[in-house]
């Protein structure tokens, strides 16, 4: 980071780094932990809605045609709040942020289970997304209070949170609802981010760095100033995006095959399949401490290795379900893999801009991820599970060939 040139240009995104950097403290596990639980409860909200569908339709009177527009609605919200809520956190202080969100957290989640007309549970399903976006903060917010050499492996723990958190997620909603309905489902969650506010209200340290200068459209328009100047965010979004829209056609169309003839699985079997995913889990906390060890750039190499070979037994589903089970966990391993190193390697370009690196580089994963759902549905109903296969293969070896050609030209900037 050039500040001597940042300071000469008074329109970049030097007039909002913070006066002076706090020296970084190393996490005790204890509190890594307790920031990974919060991820998984947090994020968990955001899919709590899928299996629910159809006990929404009928309490509501809404037709099963347009029940979808929750899942829709949830996510839009979290896509606002990566980038108007997430940024924050370079403006004010993390712990604040933090427990205000969970706090509106608790809010929103009991709308939605008061809630008794279809506008009323839509507005408050974006607010449940647009709060849910508190994972990304926390994520931040670990990267800041991290020494340099345990940031990989503190995130690589956090984000194994969020994968057991999505994993876990549908299974639980249809457990709770199974007992006490579908809107039990939504107060529990809000009795639980109360509880993890008061936890971390009585064990969360203070911002690690003085609260950046500057007002808030500044902080918003300097993410822009970060894409166009931090060639880490640049390269990594880029990964993030090939990478996520992969992730994307498989979890979006595998229902599709594993549904019809002549496999016919019922939806808990289908569900079972995304507990192969805890082998992402494994590979995010893995993966942060090959970060901290020096070798980002060659755990991304061989992480997209897999992913491109995991789509040859993905395309076998119909004859052999374990080959399906091999490509799903190899596929989630090696994106959980890919996406940690991304986040290690952006936030030790910036340490002064956690939350807005974050912010910025999730839109990479939305958008990627956003992308990946419309091509595979598309492809497989005109083409079928073998295209779609190949779709996969053909997006995780671009991803490949980038990383090849940033190795070949010396131009890779996470130089790990």
């Amino acid at each position: 980071m050039k500040m001597d040139l940042e300071a000469e240009n008074p329109g970049s995104d030097a007039a909002i780094l913070p006066a002076s950097a706090g020296a970084a403290q190393t996490l005790s596990r204890q509190l890594i932990l307790l920031f990974a639980v919060t991820c998984a409860l947090a994020v968990a909200n955001v899919y709590f809605a899928q299996p629910l569908l159809q006990s929404i339709s009928l309490s509501l009177a809404v037709p099963a045609s347009t029940i979808g527009v929750v899942v829709t609605a949830t996510q839009a919200g979290y896509a606002v709040g990566l980038l108007l809520v997430v940024p924050l956190g370079d403006l004010v202080d993390c712990k604040k942020l933090i427990l205000a969100q969970l706090l509106l957290s608790a809010v929103a989640l009991c709308a939605v289970g008061f809630a008794q007309g279809w506008s009323v549970l839509l507005g408050a399903m974006v607010l449940v997304g647009l709060m849910a976006v508190v994972v990304q903060v926390v994520v931040a917010y670990t990267a800041t209070l991290a020494s340099p050499d345990q940031r990989g492996q503190a995130i690589g723990t956090v984000t194994s949170g969020v994968v057991l958190g999505i994993l876990l997620a549908r299974f639980v909603s249809g457990a709770v609802a199974d007992l006490a309905g579908w809107r039990g489902v939504y107060f529990v969650s809000a009795a639980l981010m109360l509880v993890m506010a008061l936890i971390l209200h009585k064990t969360m340290p203070a911002s690690a760095a003085p609260p950046a200068r500057g007002g808030y459209w500044q902080l918003l328009g300097s993410m822009v100033q970060l894409l166009r100047r931090e060639p880490v965010l640049r390269e990594r979004g880029i990964f993030a995006l090939l990478i996520f829209a992969a992730f994307s056609v498989l979890w979006t169309s595998m229902v599709l095959p594993l549904s019809a003839p002549p496999l016919s699985l019922s939806h808990t079997q289908i569900g079972l399949f995304g507990l192969a995913g805890i082998a992402g889990a494994l590979a995010a906390a893995r993966a942060g401490r090959l970060v901290d060890q020096g070798h980002g750039q060659r755990t991304t190499g061989v992480a997209l290795v897999l992913l491109t070979l995991s789509w040859l037994p993905t395309a076998f589903v119909e004859s052999s379900l374990l080959a399906m089970l091999v490509g799903v966990v190899l596929l989630d391993f090696a994106v959980q893999a890919v996406h940690v190193t991304n986040q290690s390697l952006i936030f030790a370009s910036r340490p002064d801009a956690q939350s807005r690196l974050v912010g910025a580089y999730m839109c990479f994963y939305s958008l990627g991820s956003g992308l990946g759902a419309v091509a595979a549905t598309y492809t497989y109903a005109h083409w079928g599970w073998v295209a779609v296969c190949a779709l996969g293969a053909a997006i995780s070896a671009v991803a490949l060939l980038y990383w090849l050609y940033l190795q070949l030209t010396g131009r890779h900037l996470g130089r790990q």
